[in-house]
């Protein structure tokens, strides 16, 4: 009789950790930041017949996406809950004639979506069969199918670990059951942790609109001149997903360079935005990702056009991130930085090989100073 209740306690002891495994599963299946890997070490509580309580510890890891405002939905990828089986449960597993371990379980969480009302949740959980060796430790896996989540409301959003119950059948080798049979428990969280597996605010996106006057300089590296640039930058913010869409608008430049240092020439230059212009809001400016043609109507020697035209540009758009410095404010401005390559030019007439020799090419700057428009009024 005692060897028969120390077996008997030995597979409880077994069957707890993967029913442990499993209730964490859920817990893990149901929060984290977006896109972001989640390891979380919990103990367990449990009853079984004939030994009593068991606390049993499990590691839970997972991938969460959380939506950036209401509407979105919560979803789960990459769930891996592992737990680690003591040689004493394998002993005593193997004593009954038991060499495999499966079962299904059922975990919950409780979701609050801003000011509604909690939401408890069920999530179906199987744990994978597993050999049990003759001695030493083995581990379990549990895996589950979670339904993705919409958060309609606003607000704090919480997701927080419930307790589980699991249902395991031990095997022996030919695939048939052993004395015991299924084996059932209910299983609470202990006392003294944190059961909030993820917190996070859900803020109803809000559109800014900016709108700044623009003065500075670009240089051609190629044709080494530095040209003046006026013009605007507008753009509409997203607050919710950080990022916005519009970009620089640049009037006419106007660049006096030196061919071979000492003869002189000039070149209009016309920037103009090729597609949708889109950048992305930062703690303290913003990035931009500006894509525009360069186009030069008009490019002179000793005061003699011998170029251009309204068909001369890149012959592909050109490409700039032009980032906000140090000292930057949404209200009150600053500077604006980035590099370009300039693609080779065409439709330029019977220049156009020269003349493009003389602009394309990396190392092309923007140095530009951004001032809300409001503020020169």
């Amino acid at each position: 009789m005692p060897l028969r209740l120390s077996v008997r306690a030995l597979l409880a002891t077994g069957l707890i950790l993967l029913l442990t495994a499993a209730g964490l599963l859920l817990v893990a299946v149901r929060g984290a930041a977006a896109s972001t890997p989640v390891d979380k070490k919990l103990s367990f509580t449990c009853p079984f017949p004939l030994i009593g309580l068991q606390k049993l510890d499990v590691e839970v890891k997972a991938d969460f996406d959380i939506p950036k405002q209401p509407g979105g939905t919560l979803t789960t990828s990459g769930l891996n809950i592992a737990v680690t089986v003591p040689d004493k449960a394998s002993r005593g597993l193997t004593l009954v004639g038991a060499a495999s371990i499966e079962g299904t379980a059922a975990a919950g969480v409780t979701l609050v979506n801003g000011d509604a009302k909690p939401l408890p949740v069920k999530i179906p959980l199987n744990v994978a069969k597993t050999s049990i060796p003759p001695n030493g430790t083995f581990t379990t896996q549990a895996t589950g199918s979670v339904p993705a989540i919409k958060l309609a409301n606003p607000g704090k959003t919480t997701l927080t670990i419930g307790d589980f119950s699991t249902r395991l059948t031990p095997k022996k080798a030919d695939g048939s059951f052993t004395g015991i049979g299924a084996f059932t428990s209910d299983c609470t969280l202990d006392p003294g942790q944190d059961p909030v597996l993820l917190s996070f605010d859900l803020a109803n996106s809000t559109t800014t609109a900016y709108d700044y006057a623009v003065t500075g300089k670009t240089t051609i590296k190629a044709l080494g001149a530095t040209a003046p640039v006026t013009g605007g930058f507008g753009f509409t913010g997203n607050s919710a997903e950080q990022t916005f869409s519009g970009g620089p608008a640049l009037d006419k430049a106007h660049a006096e360079f030196r061919l071979f240092g000492f003869l002189p020439g000039t070149a209009d230059l016309v920037y103009t935005p090729a597609g949708p212009q889109t950048g992305e809001l930062t703690a303290t400016g913003f990035t931009a990702h500006s894509r525009f043609d360069l186009s030069l109507p008009q490019v002179t020697f000793f005061g003699m056009p011998v170029g251009g035209g309204p068909d001369c540009k890149t012959s592909s758009p050109a490409t700039a991130d032009l980032r906000t410095g140090e000292g930057f404010a949404m209200a009150s401005g600053g500077t604006l930085t980035g590099t370009y390559t300039l693609p080779p030019l065409t439709g330029c007439g019977a220049f156009t090989g020269y003349l493009s020799s003389l602009v394309q090419g990396d190392g092309n700057t923007f140095d530009l100073a951004l001032a809300p428009r409001a503020l020169n009024r």
